[in-house]
C-alpha cells in the first residue's frame, strides 16, 4: 500500500510544482523583457507641456483646416493606432493625433481622469500649438468627453466627427470596466504569455511590422499603468456626468457607426437621436466593427470631407 501511496504523493507534488515554476519562470522572463522592451521604443511626434508634464502629439498635413484626433478608452498608442486614419486626412488637412496622459508617450499622471480633466488638458496641449480652431475627430469613449469638451470650447469647434463613438446613456454604461487583478498578472507574465500566443492583432491590416512592433511595445508599458486603469475605472462616471447632454445645437455632427458592432441594442438608432438634437447631423454607417479607422480609414477620410465641405462657416 505504501508504494502506491507515494507515487500518488509525487504526482500531486509535481502537479502543484509545476505552475509555480510555470510562474516563477514567466515573472522572470517578464523582468528581463520589460526593460528590453523599454530600450526598444522608438521616439515619435512632439512633447508639449501640459499641467507641469509631457504630453505627446503628432502634427502633420499642411491644410488650412485643422483635423485634432483623440483615441478611444485603452488605446495604448494613439498616434500609431490612427496612423491610416491619418496619412488619409493629411492629404487636405492639418492633423493633430493627441495622445492624452497615460498613452504612447505620453507621461503618467495621477490627476483624475475625469472627463472634464481629460478635455482640459487636450485644451492646453492645443493651446500651446496655437491651434484655436479645429474640427474634433473621436473614437470610442471620445464621443462622451467631446460632449464635455463642446461644451468648455464650444467656439473653437468647427465640428464633431465620431468614429464609432459612445453616447450618453447607452445600454451598460454604467457596468464597470474590469481592471482587477491586471497588475498581478502583468507582474507574474501572464499577460505577456496571452499576448504572445494571441497572435497578430493588427493582421492584414495597414500597418508596416515597425509600427505594430511599436505598439505592442507601447501596449506592454502603458495598459496596465495607472493612468489608463484610473481611466477604465472612472468609465461608468464620465458615462454618468453626461447624462442626457447633447452637443450644442449649431455644432454640426458626422457620427460614423460601425455597422457589424452589434454589442450595443439599437446602436445605430442611437446615434441618429445625437444626430438629430443639432442642426446640422448626418449618420454615416459604415460596414466594419468598432475600430473603423484600422479598416476604413479611406472612406472616413472622404465622407469627413464631403461633410466639411457643406457647412456655411469653417
Amino acid at each position: 500500500m505504501r508504494k502506491p501511496l507515494k507515487i500518488t504523493l509525487l504526482t500531486m507534488g509535481v502537479i502543484v510544482a509545476l505552475p509555480v515554476l510555470l510562474v516563477t519562470t514567466t515573472s522572470i522572463v517578464n523582468v528581463v523583457a520589460t526593460t528590453s522592451d523599454l530600450a526598444a521604443i522608438a521616439p515619435y511626434g512632439e512633447l508639449v507641456p501640459v499641467d507641469g508634464r509631457q504630453m505627446n502629439i503628432v502634427d502633420s498635413g499642411a491644410g488650412a483646416e485643422t483635423i485634432v484626433l483623440l483615441p478611444g478608452l485603452g488605446t495604448a498608442a494613439p498616434a500609431l493606432d490612427f496612423q491610416p486614419l491619418i496619412s488619409e486626412l493629411e492629404k487636405s488637412y492639418r492633423v493633430i493625433a493627441v495622445e492624452p496622459f497615460g498613452t504612447g508617450l505620453s507621461d503618467q499622471t495621477d490627476v483624475p481622469r475625469t472627463a472634464e480633466n481629460i478635455s482640459r488638458e487636450v485644451h492646453e496641449a492645443l493651446q500651446y500649438l496655437g491651434v484655436d480652431r479645429y474640427v474634433l475627430m473621436g473614437h470610442s469613449i471620445a464621443g462622451i468627453y467631446a460632449l464635455r469638451y463642446s461644451t468648455s470650447y464650444a467656439n473653437e469647434l468647427v465640428a464633431f466627427v465620431g468614429i464609432d463613438s459612445s453616447v450618453p446613456d447607452q445600454p451598460g454604461w454604467d457596468e464597470p470596466v474590469q481592471t482587477d487583478g491586471l497588475v498581478a498578472l502583468r507582474d507574474l507574465g501572464i499577460l505577456r504569455a496571452l499576448s504572445a500566443i494571441s497572435g497578430d492583432t493588427y493582421d492584414g491590416m495597414p500597418y508596416d511590422e515597425h509600427t505594430k512592433e511599436q505598439m505592442r511595445l507601447l501596449t506592454t508599458r502603458n495598459s496596465t499603468e495607472p493612468t489608463l486603469l484610473d481611466e477604465a475605472d472612472r468609465a461608468p462616471a464620465n458615462f454618468a456626468s453626461v447624462s442626457g447632454a447633447t452637443f450644442p445645437p449649431t455644432l454640426p455632427v458626422l457620427l460614423f457607426v460601425a455597422a457589424d458592432d452589434r454589442d450595443v441594442a439599437s446602436w445605430v438608432p442611437l446615434h441618429e437621436r445625437q444626430a438629430g438634437s443639432v442642426e446640422l447631423g448626418e449618420v454615416i454607417s459604415v460596414d466594419g466593427e468598432h475600430y473603423l479607422h484600422h479598416t476604413q480609414s479611406g472612406l472616413l477620410a472622404q465622407d469627413t470631407a464631403a461633410f466639411l465641405e457643406t457647412l456655411p462657416v469653417r
